[in-house]
């Protein structure tokens, strides 16, 4: 993956000379097929329907020069505030502006904190943009991006990563990073006006309606542990009780309905161009052992079944998108015990559930590693139960570049070229 701030907050291709020197070290020097970039709506639609590529037609024909591919997040997310983010690049201002007078078209938490970096699912069919809604500007500016860069597609880009969400995947913005400290269970994200109506619409329909005010009140707050709480421990109206039940099917369904009205559009505007459309799912470890799988929940994975990530799975099968996950570097040994984290059943479940339905499976490190160890942990994973297609590595910098990090590197890379299933 290349630098975030690979393109700057100007929209301009920041320092060629550097990014070209390193291109082409990583070329003679590794065996790697080619790098990941972020397109970032923010920057290229400044106004609506106006579409400013010309730093990415730079960025693209800096990596043609070098003879690689490259594999492309369109980025509906603003960058900043989460790990390892090093930019900060915001939502399009003309959406922003409409957020001032009606800012119920963010991510709301139980104490009205709004999460200014993705838009509510709960508007994804609101006309609320000059007619448009959500899912039409998604549309739009996949059907520039195709268009515009049609000679490329798929000899030099061979993948599109559709982004869903905070930090470009497929969940809600349960672990803010200004309000959430690891290993926090998060909070539910379903206190816009929109997603409380379609809250209370679903409780009516199921015969409750006291069930559809709002999230459940004993679920605690960003930073708490799942024992500190009601919902997520043994309390009569826990996670496992008819209540929660309904509840986190109704928020996890939301969640599932966004990827496939996004994803169908993705699908209708790739399909048949042979580049490869895909999706990330967040790789969330902590908690993973507890009962509850409290973290998951607040993010909108309802694993408490184990059943998340194949009904993901399926409504990725249809629309016929690849499944991207991250945190393959990751082992239980290396985290906290107090965590209850399971890294490796998490990967280990996902790469399951995708094989399951017949979905191409992709990986990444969630951190960055040059250790000998996470890349070892990262060639299991690929080849444990059969060979995933390919590996993304983040990220590309200096201190991978060095003399003690790229020989390593580039052994890696070479190993991974050569994996077999185990």
């Amino acid at each position: 993956m290349l630098p975030l701030n690979t393109i700057s907050n100007t929209n301009v291709l920041e320092d060629a000379e550097q990014l070209n020197s390193q291109l082409t070290t990583l070329a003679q020097q590794t065996q790697i097929e080619g790098v990941m970039t972020d397109v970032w709506w923010g920057l290229v639609e400044s106004q609506p329907k106006q579409y400013n590529w010309t730093a990415y037609e730079d960025l693209f024909a800096l990596v043609q020069k070098n003879n690689l591919k490259i594999k492309i997040t369109i980025s509906f997310h603003q960058c900043g505030g989460n790990v390892g983010d090093t930019c900060d690049i915001t939502l399009p201002s003309w959406v922003l502006s409409v957020g001032a007078s009606n800012p119920d078209i963010f991510y709301t938490d139980q104490n009205k904190n709004r999460d200014q970096e993705y838009l509510s699912l709960g508007i994804d069919e609101q006309p609320l943009f000059n007619g448009r809604t959500p899912i039409d500007i998604y549309s739009d500016f996949m059907t520039s991006f195709k268009e515009n860069f049609a000679q490329y597609i798929p000899s030099l880009i061979t993948e599109v990563q559709i982004g869903l969400g905070p930090a470009g995947e497929m969940r809600y913005p349960s672990y803010q990073l200004a309000l959430w400290t690891f290993p926090g269970v998060g909070e539910f994200q379903c206190y816009d006006k929109y997603m409380l109506a379609s809250l209370a619409a679903a409780a009516n329909a199921s015969g409750n309606a006291d069930w559809g005010y709002g999230g459940p009140d004993n679920a605690g707050n960003y930073n708490s542990y799942p024992s500190s709480t009601g919902f997520f421990s043994n309390g009569y109206d826990n996670y496992a009780s008819d209540y929660g039940q309904f509840f986190l099917n109704w928020y996890s369904d939301m969640l599932i309905q966004h990827g496939n009205r996004t994803l169908s559009r993705a699908n209708a505007i790739f399909g048949g161009t042979g580049v490869i459309v895909a999706a990330k799912v967040s790789g969330i470890h902590w908690w993973y052992l507890d009962p509850s799988h409290a973290a998951e929940l607040t993010a909108g994975y309802k694993n408490d079944q184990g059943q998340a990530y194949t009904q993901i799975s399926k409504m990725f099968k249809e629309n016929n998108v690849a499944f991207d996950f991250t945190c393959l570097e990751m082992r239980d040994s290396e985290q906290p015990s107090y965590c209850e984290c399971g890294p490796q059943e998490l990967v280990s479940q996902t790469l399951l559930s995708a094989q399951s339905q017949g979905v191409v499976y992709s990986g990444e490190n969630a951190l960055p590693r040059y250790d000998q160890q996470a890349y070892s942990e990262i060639e299991y994973q690929s080849s444990r139960y059969y060979l995933i297609s390919s590996f993304s590595y983040l990220r590309l910098s200096d201190t991978l570049l060095t003399s003690q990090n790229l020989p390593l590197f580039a052994q890696f890379v070479q190993s991974m070229n050569s994996l077999a299933p185990q």
